[in-house]
């Protein structure tokens, strides 16, 4: 079996390739790997406090590696740090990425390239699936999940803090990807079939963020339509009981 790690946002995407990883004899997930930042102690974008993070990795049962980058970072910093990093991970012995990535192409194309160069491969369990159907799979499976953030640009604040269930799906807008592909919505999963038990947590007031993109790079993996930069996002803040 090919030595992999699983780039972990704690969210419903990254969980659902591991579990889908899981049933596959030809990959062996033995590690989780998450960006935190530094200057809030939480998990980049999503906002998870990092005390939530380890609490998975513990239930999921495999090892966590925390890449920790500042708020506030360029793409040249970005790529510095992860190429230490990613190297450290191939001194280990791996040889696979996994990513819950499902049809951003450029997305895709940035990341195999520095893993490539590096001498990494890339894997992406869900890809080019249909958005609405791998959520329905989600459920049916037996995964819970909390809306833990919102880009106000997209979805209405009212999601944020809301259990991702067949309501809340219903309840989706037609132009809302379904698994929040575009970046409409960000969840943290506390319970399903890859884990030993479900997490305890409390649900805590929601918090308004706004945020100014770093400058520019030429090696930069978005689009021109995404250079325009979503800047305002509702996040439900989440402690562990």
């Amino acid at each position: 079996m090919k030595k992999t790690y699983l780039n972990w946002s704690s969210g419903k995407d990254a969980a659902l390739a591991l579990y889908k990883l899981q049933q596959d004899n030809e990959y062996s997930v033995e590690k989780i790997v998450t960006t935190v930042n530094t200057d809030f102690d939480r998990i980049s974008m999503h906002g998870i406090r990092t005390d939530l993070l380890i609490k998975q990795a513990e239930n999921l049962g495999l090892p966590l590696r925390q890449i920790k980058l500042h708020g506030v970072v360029s793409m040249e910093e970005y790529n510095k740090v992860m190429e230490m990093e990613t190297n450290k991970l191939l001194d280990e012995g791996f040889t696979h990425s996994v990513f819950g990535d499902i049809f951003l192409e450029d997305l895709k194309r940035y990341r195999e390239k520095h893993l490539e160069e590096i001498g990494l491969q890339a894997v992406f369990p869900l890809w080019k699936q249909n958005t609405e159907k791998l959520l329905e799979e989600f459920i049916r499976v037996g995964f819970k999940a909390i809306v833990v953030c919102v880009n106000t640009d997209k979805l209405d604040r009212s999601f944020c803090g809301r259990m991702l269930d067949k309501d809340l799906l219903n309840d989706l807008p037609k132009d809302v990807d379904p698994c929040g592909e575009n970046g409409e919505f960000h969840t943290f999963v506390f319970d399903g079939p890859i884990f030993k038990k479900p997490i305890n947590f409390k649900i805590g007031e929601l918090v308004e963020k706004s945020y100014k993109p770093a400058k520019e790079s030429e090696d930069n993996c978005f689009t021109d339509n995404q250079k325009s930069w979503d800047t305002g996002f509702v996040y439900c803040d989440l402690r562990l009981k």
